[in-house]
């Protein structure tokens, strides 16, 4: 019987191999079915492609790094130029009065008439003025005001009386406003 059994198996072999042989289609279907990837090779692919997605990612955080610091480095430089030749139309503006105080200082052993080199030299002084106040550079008013530590120093006091308490007596030095911001204080003495 066992021998009975071997025969049929070896011709259900051979009748399946003929089978495959006419029609190949049928054999392969089986075998050319992609397998379903497993739930590791799912989160291997995941796992690849988030490591692509961060890598691209810090290659977009190194660039706008290096824009912003270029930026950075650029800006300084400009304001390190700006600041260089911030002074440079107020200067230009400055020359004519210089010429016009050389002009003086030449003239001072030339001529004898000392009401001319006054009126000369007042006329600078006036233009002087004219250049301040183009500029938006106003001197602080102290004659008759009261003492303010927003817009003079105090050097001394001086006792006066009681109407001249807290009241501006003398200006030392003349204090100075570019538009509201003062850039001298003035030195005043102080009535006590």
């Amino acid at each position: 019987m066992a021998k009975k059994n071997k025969e049929q198996e070896e011709k259900m072999t051979a009748a399946t191999e003929l089978n495959q042989e006419q029609n190949p289609s049928e054999g392969t279907e089986t075998q050319t079915e992609e397998p379903t990837p497993t739930r590791e090779e799912q989160l291997d692919a995941q796992v690849e492609a988030l490591k692509k997605q961060v890598s691209e990612l810090e290659d977009i955080k190194l660039r706008q790094m290096a824009e912003f610091d270029n930026f950075r480095r650029r800006t300084n430089r400009e304001k390190l130029e700006l600041m260089a030749t911030a002074g440079e139309g107020i200067f230009t503006d400055m020359l004519p009065l210089i010429d016009d105080l050389e002009r003086a200082m030449q003239m001072l052993d030339k001529y004898e008439d000392i009401n001319a080199m006054k009126e000369g030299v007042q006329m600078i002084y006036r233009k002087f003025l004219g250049f301040l106040e183009q500029n938006k550079v106003t001197a602080i008013e102290t004659e008759g005001k009261d003492f303010s530590t927003d817009e003079h120093e105090a050097i001394t006091t001086f006792a006066a009386g009681e109407d001249k308490k807290g009241k501006i007596i003398d200006c030392t030095q003349k204090g100075y406003k570019l538009g509201e911001k003062v850039i001298r204080f003035a030195k005043v003495v102080v009535g006590e």
